[in-house]
Parts: structure tokens; C-alpha cells; sequence
């Protein structure tokens, strides 16, 4: 699968949770398919992917419970906030997805949204199994020891 290519200045939203929840073995960038109304809506950075997942329904790939605002500047269009949009992978990678998704606990959970060099919307999905509670307390155990030691490095040089 593809690799990621996400450059930090262009981020719209982030799900940061999902690090934290989620071991993400596998990351993948896909196209998304918006409203005019959900583009500005993101490039002011209001939405939020903290309960979204990806999956699928007739046989194309979805992103569900995505929450991107209503865009402020009343129009006649306006979108809804949470509706299923459409992902636009190629169909190679999406059966590779699914047949992945498809095993015991492996979920698609958004990790980002951005917008790319052409100024295109793209989603960072991970593929991803759940983390028990003593692996969260083991990553938090190792993130606390290695600031704890970079600190302790610092300050004797």
C-alpha cells in the first residue's frame, strides 16, 4: 500500500485519539469526495474525526461519522454535518482493505484530513487493531521514561 506523505503545515483536522486507542500497523492516503460548503468549512479547522471510522457499503469504501461543520457564510447549499463521504481509493488497495478489515479486529480509522501540494482534501486512514488498557498504560509508561530521560540528557549537558 501507499505510503503516507503528510506534511504537517497542511493538516485540517487531526484525530489524535486515535494513536492513543488504536496500534496503527499500516497507514494510506485516499481522496474524498466534499461538498464546495465542507472544503471551506475545513480550511478553517472546525472539524473533528474523534468517532469517525471508514468502511464499506455497496462495495465502495466510506468514511461514516465525520463531523465537518456547516460552513458560517450562510448560502442556499448547505451539507450536513455527519454524512457518510464517499473515499476514493484504487480498487486494488480497497480489496486489500477490506480483506484486512475483514480479519478479527482490524478496523480503517481516519487519522487526518489535509490537503495536499494541488490543494486537494485527502484522509490518512490507518489500518488498525484495538489496544488493550495494559498496552495504553505500557506506550504511556515509555513516552513518560523517554521525556524523562531526554529532560535528565539536557540538563547535564
Amino acid at each position: 500500500m501507499a505510503r503516507s506523505t503528510l506534511i504537517a503545515g497542511n493538516i485540517a483536522v487531526e484525530n489524535r485519539r486515535a494513536r492513543h486507542e488504536y496500534a496503527i500497523a499500516e497507514t494510506i492516503d485516499a481522496g474524498i469526495m466534499l461538498a464546495g460548503t465542507e472544503v471551506k468549512s475545513l480550511r478553517t479547522g472546525r472539524a473533528n474525526l474523534a468517532e469517525a471510522f471508514a468502511g464499506q457499503q455497496g462495495g465502495e469504501l466510506y468514511l461514516f461519522n465525520a463531523y465537518i461543520p456547516e460552513y458560517q457564510v450562510k448560502t442556499a447549499f448547505t451539507h450536513e454535518t455527519r454524512r457518510p463521504r464517499k473515499l476514493l481509493v484504487h480498487r486494488k488497495e480497497m480489496r486489500k482493505l477490506l480483506v484486512a478489515i475483514s480479519r478479527e479486529g482490524m478496523t480503517l480509522v481516519p487519522l487526518s484530513i489535509f490537503f495536499n501540494e494541488r490543494g486537494l482534501a485527502k484522509v490518512q486512514l490507518g489500518l488498525a487493531k484495538g489496544k488493550k488498557l495494559h498496552d495504553k498504560r505500557a506506550a504511556e509508561k515509555e513516552r513518560d521514561w523517554q521525556r524523562e530521560k531526554s529532560r535528565v540528557l539536557r540538563n547535564r549537558g
